[in-house]
């Protein structure tokens, strides 16, 4: 019996007579909960994911195509299926169209080879809206996009494809920002986690699934904000007292990764949020950086700034920015 057919009857048949105390916590609770469930009945929690459609936005452009191979890390490992997309804007130059379409049969022959279930696909119009009705109508799970150089000189990246995909699409979305163009191999993952988080199943997928499918070590990374005092102003907490003021959805975090068999550990860190990554990131040097990012504090951000916007630009590593899609439903 299929993972999914123990999923049907635990939904419609639920051990509980009432279910509803069972699932009545957070996304993360309620997953935990159904996953101990599982492995009652035998079913392996760490084939369990979420990401069945992958989608890949490919153009002339480099950085796209690394982006793409981080899509199908995670498309091998989530044995999910894989369109690569290249959408055609009007006038394009004929140099440029050959340049993505020689990307795309390079990425198709790469995943086809993983043995992973590949299409490839050449549209022409508008980018976003292809690639929107795709989306919609394929039923995509996760849309991985790369920023350009120029990208990262706009405040907020306003009027950017990459933060109309993060905003407008119905489905999650990872932005890649591609720094070192030879380290596509990441040996460890650098997550840093913050308080107040949403999606914590998701965000531990994601994480788990691309780090087997590079068989990477991870490295859990919080930056507590610094205690004030009256008299004294800011206080910097000693490295034992910042582990005894670690979130609770950070241990939540933590306990969804558990259900994946994959190595990690926990750093801590203080100062500055934006700085204390980028100098965890270069001191361990780490291959990549995987950060999660909400709709709402994307939009917020053009206020009040963002930290996930300086880690953008200062990032000595990779860096993938997750949007996760439940905040659309």
């Amino acid at each position: 019996m299929s993972n999914i057919d123990y999923f049907n009857i635990l939904f419609k048949n639920p051990p509980h007579p009432d279910p509803l105390p069972i699932f009545s916590s957070s996304i993360c609770e309620q997953s935990l909960t159904l996953l101990h469930l599982l492995a009652i009945q035998g079913v392996n929690s760490y084939n369990l994911t979420m990401y069945k459609k992958i989608l890949a936005a490919v153009n002339e452009f480099t950085n796209s195509e690394i982006a793409a191979r981080y899509a199908i890390a995670l498309a091998k490992s989530c044995q999910a299926r894989l369109s690569l997309v290249f959408v055609a804007e009007e006038g394009i130059n004929k140099d440029v169209f050959r340049h993505a379409e020689s990307a795309l049969e390079r990425l198709f022959i790469e995943a086809e080879e993983l043995g992973i279930e590949v299409e490839s696909i050449t549209e022409k119009g508008d980018p976003f809206n292809k690639i929107f009705e795709i989306v919609k109508k394929d039923k995509i799970d996760i849309v991985f996009t790369a920023t350009r150089r120029e990208d990262i000189q706009k405040r907020f990246f306003t009027k950017t494809l990459a933060r109309e995909f993060m905003v407008k699409l119905p489905c999650s979305v990872a932005m890649v920002r591609v720094v070192r163009m030879g380290r596509m191999h990441p040996k460890n993952i650098l997550v840093p986690l913050r308080a107040n988080m949403t999606n914590l199943e998701e965000r531990a997928c994601f994480v788990a699934k691309l780090a087997q499918g590079f068989e990477s070590t991870v490295t859990l990374f919080h930056s507590p904000s610094p205690l004030t005092s009256f008299f004294h102003g800011e206080i910097h907490l000693k490295p034992a007292q910042r582990e005894r003021h670690i979130p609770k959805d950070i241990e939540q975090f933590t306990e969804c990764l558990n259900r994946y068999d994959i190595h990690h550990e926990k750093k801590t860190g203080y100062g500055s949020v934006s700085r204390s990554i980028t100098i965890e990131a270069a001191h361990r040097r780490n291959d990549l950086i995987v950060m999660g990012e909400s709709e709402r504090s994307l939009l917020r951000s053009i206020i009040s700034g963002n930290p996930v916007e300086d880690v953008l630009r200062e990032t000595p590593c990779n860096l993938i920015i997750l949007r996760p899609e439940h905040e659309h439903r």
